[in-house]
Order: structure tokens, then C-alpha cells, then sequence
């Protein structure tokens, strides 16, 4: 385990979404102030988190960004289309035009940069392949950022997420529709971490990553994705989804789902428990599920009774 730096001052996140106020919340319960970045601060407000309201596709609103001396989280979205970040350009244009830089930076990534490797162990140190659009915005956003950290003496740690499950995030409404998958044994592997496992390695990353260092991260509990939806299908009671071959799923599925069906891989987190010292809350998807649907469970049986 990494020796833990100078807790933070302040935290400015960028992005605060789920996993944001996530990470908003354990840190204030740690007593450091957080602010978000957010085009309307209203939603942060109700969650107890005071906004900076800025639009990042907007340069002019990113002046006097709450960035000096802070740890930053960057956990915004790259636009949903072209092969670049401007966003991230954007909010570093900004910062250079602080009077001092961020304490560190903690960004967090893809797993699909990897690209598809039939199934084999990708470690921080397999070359990246983004091989759709959406993971070559992800890896461009990675690059710049540490290209600008390297050059601004800024320690910048990348983490390279799986999927991510958790309350609100499970495909209920896919299984509900009974939109098929294909058969399991033509299904790709996947990776996934539950979100307060993921909240939790983001604050370690802080303290512990070391710079211009890329974390994977998932549960090590690797499956395919067809188990997946048949596991959380099981757990709120639904019928399982329909299985239909990959050419049947070729004039089937969208396009985003075809894009995940041609990837697999097994992420080794060796590094992540190693220098953060991470002890997964959930380390399987049975016990992030237990956890995790009750909520969904009340919520299924409550659309059911008034079907």
C-alpha cells in the first residue's frame, strides 16, 4: 500500500452525478467541503452539496473555478459523439488560467479503452485499444490530462472502470420489456463494480494513487453479460430475457449493445488492492445484489400490483 498523501482541503467534482455526490458524502462526513460543478446547482443544493454552477461545454463560464489547492474530480462525460474530449480541454484551458493548480486529479475512465482481447486479462500495462467511439472519447480525455498534469507538476491518477450496478443502475426496465440476449455461451465477459465500492476506491485513489498512474477497476468477479441480466432478472422475480443467436442479434439490438457484445475481457486488479489497500464492500455481484434490490424489489412489486 501507497502511503497516504496530505488529506485535501477542499474537493471540487466535476461532474456530480451518482457517483459523484457519493463521493461528495464521504468526504464531507470527513469534514473536508465539497463543491460540484453543475449547469444547474438545484439537484446539488437538495443533496447538501454547494454548486458551481458552469457549463463545460461553455469556456466563458469556467472562470474562477474552485480548483486552487483542491483535490479535483473529473467525472463528467465526454460529448456523446466525435472521437475527442473538448470538455476536457475546456475545463484544463481553465485551469491554466488559475493563480495556482489543483492538488491532484482523479479522473475516472473506461474499461473499453482496452478494446475487445477475446476474453484475455488486461492489466494497467496492456497497450489501450479503443476500438468505438465512445471508449476513443474516454482514452483522448485520459491522454491530455496527463499529458497536462505531467507538464504541470499536477499528480493525475486515470481509473479505468467496469461497469457500473448499484440502486437506480440495474437494466430493470430491459428485463421488464423482455428485450432478448444472446445465449450465454456466446455472451461477452464483463467486469462490474458496484457504485459505493467505487465511491469508496475514488477517496483511496486520492490518498493513496501515486501519479500519472492508471488503476483497473472492478469486483474480480468477472461473468458474461447474459449471466448478468439473468442474475438480477432472478433477484426482482422477472422472467428471465429471451436468448437468440448473434446473427438474430445483429437485426435485433441496438447498436450500442452490439458495441458491448464485441468486447470481452478480464480485468486484473491486482495493482487497485495492492497500492490502495481497497477491501471491496460487495467483491461478487450475489452480495452487491442482496444489498442492492431491496429498493428495486419494493419498486417491482409496486408496478406489478397496479398493472
Amino acid at each position: 500500500m501507497n502511503p497516504a498523501v496530505k488529506p485535501p482541503e477542499q474537493v471540487f467534482i466535476v461532474g456530480c452525478g451518482d457517483i459523484g455526490t457519493r463521493v461528495a458524502r464521504l468526504w464531507q462526513d470527513e469534514g473536508v467541503p465539497v463543491t460540484g460543478l453543475a449547469r444547474q446547482g438545484d439537484r446539488l443544493t437538495a443533496a447538501g452539496i454547494p454548486p458551481y454552477p458552469a457549463d463545460l461545454d461553455d469556456p466563458a463560464s469556467l472562470s474562477a473555478l474552485p480548483a486552487n489547492q483542491a483535490l479535483v474530480y473529473y467525472f463528467a462525460p465526454p460529448p456523446r459523439q466525435g472521437r475527442d474530449d473538448p470538455r476536457m480541454t475546456h475545463f484544463l484551458q481553465a485551469l491554466d488560467q488559475q493563480s495556482s493548480r489543483p492538488q491532484r486529479i482523479v479522473y475516472i475512465s473506461t474499461s473499453g479503452v482496452y478494446g475487445d482481447q477475446q476474453g484475455a486479462v488486461v492489466s494497467e500495462q496492456t497497450p489501450a485499444n479503443p476500438q468505438v467511439d465512445r471508449a476513443r472519447r474516454r482514452y483522448a480525455a485520459e491522454q491530455i490530462l496527463r499529458e497536462w498534469g505531467r507538464e504541470h507538476a499536477v499528480p493525475v491518477i486515470v481509473l479505468r472502470v467496469g461497469g457500473i450496478y448499484g440502486p437506480g443502475r440495474l437494466p430493470i426496465k430491459r428485463i421488464r420489456e423482455q428485450v432478448p440476449m444472446v445465449h450465454e455461451a456466446l455472451a461477452p465477459l464483463t467486469n462490474r463494480i458496484h457504485a459505493a465500492d467505487l465511491a469508496a476506491i475514488c477517496v483511496a485513489a486520492a490518498l493513496r494513487g501515486r501519479a500519472d498512474t492508471i488503476y483497473n477497476v472492478s469486483d474480480g468477479d468477472a461473468s458474461n453479460m447474459t449471466a448478468y441480466f439473468n442474475t438480477v432478472a432472478d433477484f426482482l422475480g422477472l422472467p428471465r430475457p429471451p436468448l437468440i443467436d448473434m446473427d438474430e442479434a445483429q437485426q435485433t439490438l441496438s447498436k450500442g449493445m452490439l458495441s458491448y457484445l464485441g468486447e470481452s475481457r478480464r480485468m486484473d486488479t491486482s495493482r487497485l488492492h495492492r497500492e490502495l489497500g481497497i477491501e471491496l464492500l460487495y467483491p461478487d455481484l450475489l452480495s452487491g445484489l442482496n444489498a442492492t434490490c431491496q429498493q428495486d424489489r419494493d419498486d417491482i412489486q409496486g408496478l406489478d400490483s397496479s398493472d
